[in-house]
């Protein structure tokens, strides 16, 4: 197993080289991919005894970007995230449970006015100091959850069965974060 020790500390996620993703199946036969530009979040690892590890981050909803203008608009419309009235989506880590080199990182996500449980799996993808002398880590990280549970219920039928966009939502993170403490 890994020296974890050096992961110890308070890390601040870089959103100049994170990604917080998300896939979703368009129309059932493709899939759309998107990300969000503007958030915000913190790291507090502990090497020794991952259990006591925690993560909460912040997202400004109106930063979706589909790669489609008019895409992200109807996702920041009431139909989907209604920004309007619930501009950021949150996710505050209760627990993290070790297997071997695996992580589950166990939270409760809120989007909208909904908060649900969800468990992301972890993998540690290394440390190194970088060119400016900043201690910097990798993360990557999945889960899946049902829009729907999220009151995102927006849809359309579709003539030869299913519907236009898919109710499992497929949510990626790509995180680089730098020690602060």
């Amino acid at each position: 197993m890994a020296d974890l020790t050096q992961y110890t500390g308070t890390w601040t996620i870089d959103p100049t080289h994170t990604r917080l993703g998300f896939v979703a199946r368009h129309a059932m036969v493709t899939k759309v991919r998107g990300s969000f530009t503007d958030f915000s979040g913190s790291l507090t690892l502990d090497g020794a005894n991952p259990a006591g590890s925690s993560a909460e981050v912040t997202v400004q909803m109106a930063s979706v970007d589909s790669g489609t203008p008019d895409r992200d608009a109807h996702l920041t419309s009431a139909d989907f995230f209604n920004v309007e009235t619930f501009p950021t989506m949150t996710f505050q880590s209760t627990a993290v449970k070790q297997d071997g080199e695996e992580f589950v990182i166990i939270g409760d996500l809120t989007i909208k006015d909904v908060t649900r449980p969800v468990e992301i799996e972890v993998e540690l993808d290394g440390i190194v100091t970088d060119p400016w002398g900043n201690t910097r880590a990798g993360f990557a990280g999945e889960t899946e959850i049902s829009r729907k549970d999220y009151g995102l219920t927006w849809n359309v039928p579709l003539d030869g069965g299913g519907v236009l966009v898919s109710d499992k939502i497929k949510i990626q993170l790509d995180v680089s974060a730098t020690k602060s403490a």
